[in-house]
């Protein structure tokens, strides 16, 4: 059996992965915020972390950053994972027991992009929900998937919500429909759980904090990679009870780590100085939205964009989303397919504005050539 690596939108054989994600110079890799690199300040605390054997408890730098991640959102405890998938696998194997169901937004990342964990390992099935072009649940929408208490039902335990909303472009949760959708759920003996990969970002765009945006819910995952910056890891936060046994399932999972304070340390600096810098993303993603707006052929809405993820379509000019991106890629503009006409491109730290001003350049001479191809 053979495996492909991505390099951009193309496949290389594993032997050859070594280059594959090595910018190129002056290229300007738009396929995810998870490409960044770690700052020159993160790298230097990486070396000197203070570190210890975290199985046991004993790494002082990860229990700084368990401690510092619990207070910055209000909650009792919280748990550093290897990974959001992790993350969020935790969380609904705690609040769910095999044979019930999940209710996710039809485009979440629970339910497209976890391969199918919640079923293969938590024994639950996912009930999905459509939210709307901007792929924000209502209760209404919440309330009419919600099984009956009738035996032979299966038993909807848990609501999962997406904040920032990745799939439908970056968008953002209402702190008041978060909290809505918590007080009927509990109301109902329902938890709701918070897949906030991108919370931070969700905050900047409310000029929220994440404290009183998670207030009501009963677990939320965070990445301290992606917007934030740091090579790896995330977060788990909830109730003392809740984060003992989420450490449980951790190690159940494989997520048991050593000398963990080595990446801990980056995501202590990620965690107290990124947010800040969030607003910046936002900027350039609006810039981005507003040019591709302009281009023939290209379809999306700027006024949408909350974040820093911009979608757009690509159906009227006559091309599948892979071969605009593969059109971009030579060029030193790496996009993301997301569907068969569906282009992806997401703003951090690492693409300045004069890195998006490259981008729109490339894309209208890609997009120029397409409608001439085409004329």
């Amino acid at each position: 059996m053979s495996y492909t690596v991505a390099k951009g939108n193309q496949r290389v054989d594993p032997d050859q992965a070594e280059d594959a994600g090595k910018l190129v110079p002056g290229a300007v890799d738009l396929r995810s915020d998870t490409v960044t690199r770690p700052t020159a300040e993160m790298r230097q605390a990486m070396a000197e972390a203070e570190v210890g054997d975290d199985v046991y408890g004993e790494d002082p730098t990860v229990n700084r950053l368990e401690r510092r991640a619990a207070e910055m959102f209000g909650k009792e405890a919280a748990l550093f994972v290897p990974t959001g998938c992790m993350g969020n696998l935790i969380c609904i194997k705690i609040w769910t027991h095999h044979g019930n169901e999940v209710i996710c937004e039809e485009r979440s990342h629970v339910n497209l992009y976890e391969l199918a964990s919640m079923s293969a390992i938590a024994g639950c099935m996912p009930r999905v929900a459509r939210g709307g072009d901007d792929g924000i649940l209502t209760w209404k929408q919440i309330e009419a998937v919600i099984r009956p208490k009738i035996y032979y039902d299966s038993q909807t335990a848990l609501i999962c919500l997406e904040n920032t909303s990745n799939m439908a472009g970056g968008t953002v949760y209402p702190t008041e429909r978060v909290d809505e959708i918590c007080g009927r759920a509990h109301g109902m003996g329902l938890k709701v759980h918070l897949d906030g990969a991108r919370i931070f970002n969700a905050a900047t765009a409310l000029g929220d904090n994440v404290a009183r945006m998670t207030k009501n819910v009963d677990s939320v995952m965070f990445c301290l990679s992606k917007g934030l910056g740091a090579p790896v890891g995330s977060m788990v936060a909830g109730t003392k009870a809740f984060i003992e046994k989420a450490r449980i399932y951790r190690k159940m999972f494989g997520g048991g780590m050593r000398q963990a304070g080595v990446i801990a340390a980056a995501g202590l600096i990620a965690l107290e100085k990124s947010p800040g810098r969030l607003h910046i993303d936002h900027e350039n993603a609006k810039r981005l939205a507003e040019a591709i707006a302009e281009l023939p052929g290209l379809t999306i809405k700027p006024k949408s964009v909350r974040s820093n993820i911009v979608i757009f379509d690509c159906l009227k000019t006559g091309r599948t989303a892979v071969e605009i991106c593969d059109a971009l890629h030579p060029h030193g503009v790496w996009a993301q397919d997301t569907a068969l006409c569906s282009v992806r491109m997401v703003t951090h730290c690492d693409v300045d504005r004069a890195g998006i001003e490259r981008a729109i350049g490339v894309l209208k001479e890609v997009i120029g050539k397409t409608q001439k191809a085409g004329a």
